[in-house]
C-alpha cells in the first residue's frame, strides 16, 4: 500500500514534526520492506538527529504503508 500524499501532508504537518524529512522519507519507501524501511529510520534518525515527533510521524507512516 502506498500513502497519500494527503496522508503524508497530514504526518508532516503535526506540531513539532520537521516537514522536510517526513516527507521526503515516506516519498522513498516504496521499494522497501517494512523492516528495511524501520532500520533506515533508525539509521536516519540518529544521523540527522531527528526529534521524537519527527520520528513518530515516519514510523506511523511506515506502518500505516507497510
Amino acid at each position: 500500500m502506498k500513502l497519500s500524499m494527503e496522508r503524508i501532508e497530514a504526518l508532516a504537518s503535526q506540531p513539532g514534526v520537521k516537514r522536510l524529512a517526513v516527507e521526503n522519507f515516506l516519498c522513498t519507501i516504496d521499494g522497501l520492506t517494512r523492516d528495511e524501511a524501520l532500520a533506515n529510520l533508525e539509521q536516519d534518525t540518529k544521523a540527522y538527529k531527528w526529534n521524537a515527533a519527527t520520528g513518530r510521524a515516519i514510523r506511523l507512516g511506515i506502518l500505516e504503508a507497510k
